[in-house]
């Protein structure tokens, strides 16, 4: 089959043959029918602590049909069409029978989406309903990933929220935010690529002020948030966000920033903000996710601004590296 593979880090990916999977007992194999590109897909290509190696293929925002199932795999049937959770897991402990499958001792990432076909377990895959296109099942973990912040930072209606960073995970907490009762959802970016598609997934008002992000968005609000969402992962926005929430406000954290980071303890606690971390997310939140879908929610499917083949993958995922219009890029391994 055909795969994009990883080089190494710091190296261009690129598209070789690799031997076709065959599923172990208790595993399954998955015809990719599209694939998204995450913005950690791209970390992980530059950053060894994620622990990507040569010869790896990424993707895990990935959903298809499936082809082959190892003996003993239990649930599906072939030509099922699948979204895939990508949270390994033994699928029998405490942990994954309560759905909070990250934190089961067996716990690890699923990759593999950039490629003709993929291995996982019939216990990582969700039936797609016949109103759900395989488009819609790529995007149900970004968006699994942003209900769970949301549902973490104990929203309430009628509260305000400040989402930094206009990526997909930023534009998704404004979707759910809205959908759960947010008076005010202020995106805040160092540009207005995403504007537009901000206002379509829930927004009500977008900022970009590098000189005054603080005084800007007091302005915009007439006060201080009550939710800060910092949905880049850079050094600087932590210590940011505590100036822009409000006494005794939450700062959630979904950004992935794999460097040393520091902000004014001192400011945070005279504020006694209430700083929280995000990651991942439980099978309800995933299922969740493709019900609103289901239901017909359609603003979701905007994050999703161009669908390409293995064979442009390598170039695209380079120039994603620079910030455009693009948002959501899926991979379809057939075309």
């Amino acid at each position: 089959m055909r795969a994009v593979v990883m080089q190494g880090l710091h190296q261009p990916l690129a598209v070789e043959t690799v031997d076709d999977p065959t599923p172990q007992a208790g595993e399954v194999v998955v015809k990719v029918g599209r694939c998204g590109i995450c913005g950690s897909d791209l970390h992980m290509t530059e950053d060894p602590a994620y622990g990507i190696n040569k010869g790896d293929v990424l993707g895990h925002e990935f959903a298809g049909e499936v082809v082959a199932l190892g003996m003993g795999a239990e649930g599906l049937k072939l030509g099922d069409l699948v979204s895939v959770i990508p949270l390994k897991s033994c699928g029998h402990c405490a942990s994954c029978m309560s759905g909070e499958v990250a934190w089961c001792d067996h716990f690890g990432l699923q990759g593999g989406g950039y490629a003709e076909y993929a291995v996982t377990k019939p216990n990582q895959c969700i039936r797609l309903p016949q109103s759900a296109s395989l488009a819609d099942g790529a995007i149900i973990e970004p968006l699994a990933v942003a209900l769970h912040g949301v549902n973490m930072s104990g929203m309430k209606p009628g509260d305000r929220v400040l989402i930094l960073g206009a990526g997909p995970i930023g534009l998704a907490v404004a979707f759910w935010a809205r959908r759960k009762g947010a008076s005010d959802v202020i995106i805040q970016d160092l540009g207005t690529f995403q504007e537009a598609r901000a206002m379509e997934m829930g927004a009500t008002g977008f900022c970009v002020s590098p000189d005054d992000p603080v005084g800007s968005i007091e302005q915009m609000l007439g006060t201080k948030p009550d939710i800060v969402f910092e949905c880049v992962g850079i050094p600087g926005l932590i210590a940011q966000a505590v100036e822009q929430v409000r006494k005794r406000g939450t700062i959630c954290l979904l950004g992935l920033c794999t460097r040393p980071d520091t902000f004014n303890s001192f400011a945070m606690l005279s504020k006694e903000v209430r700083l929280i971390t995000s990651a991942f997310f439980t099978r309800q939140e995933y299922e969740e996710a493709l019900d609103a879908l289901d239901a017909g929610a359609a603003e979701p499917r905007a994050l999703v601004t161009d669908t390409i083949s293995l064979a442009d993958t390598p170039a695209r995922f380079e120039a994603l590296r620079k910030r455009t219009h693009e948002c959501k890029v899926l991979i379809a391994p057939g075309q």
